[in-house]
């Protein structure tokens, strides 16, 4: 059984209910990302704080160039970054080790939109360390750093305030 997007209806112009892609399990997100990291020699070792910003840095860059979500799943602010509570859990016993395999992750069925935008976010930065990711994450404006300063650790980031912000980076020029 392959996982898809959930599809909410929504009224269109002809009266007809049109699916709106509300994103998919970070776990599966997760488990390709690793799968394709490997497959194309970026890198065979993720660990969990790369494993998490990649899924968040994925998800975000939907958001900005595709305007919908690529996990469905809540994104907090946490002291290294944006973490994925969920996904946190199925892969911490890793700890600072490679992360071998996503308990709880299913087959992903992706469309070409989202297949591109996770191998763009592989290729820019799956070499890159996980202290490395929770800095960029962290950069001033960030949604991270809108929500860590109002609500502190565990705040709810929004799908909106991390659009927004990544819509601003995709138009920006260089």
């Amino acid at each position: 059984m392959s996982e898809t997007a959930t599809a909410v209806p929504t009224p269109s112009a002809a009266g007809f209910a049109l699916p709106v892609r509300t994103g998919h399990s970070s776990l599966s997100v997760a488990q390709y990302i690793i799968d394709l990291c490997a497959r194309s020699g970026i890198n065979s070792s993720l660990t969990p704080m790369q494993v998490l910003k990649l899924v968040y840095l994925a998800h975000g860059w939907m958001l900005g160039i595709h305007g919908r979500p690529l996990v469905s799943d809540a994104i907090e602010a946490w002291t290294y970054g944006p973490v994925i509570p969920v996904l946190y859990e199925a892969i911490r016993r890793y700890r600072s080790g490679p992360v071998a395999a996503v308990e709880g992750a299913a087959p992903l069925s992706l469309d070409q939109a989202e297949q591109d935008v996770i191998a763009q976010v592989c290729d820019i930065y799956g070499r890159r360390t996980g202290m490395e990711l929770s800095q960029l994450t962290h950069q001033e404006g960030s949604p991270w750093d809108q929500v860590w300063s109002i609500l502190g650790k565990s705040g709810r980031m929004s799908n909106d305030i991390i659009e927004q912000h990544y819509r601003r980076l995709s138009q920006s020029p260089g």
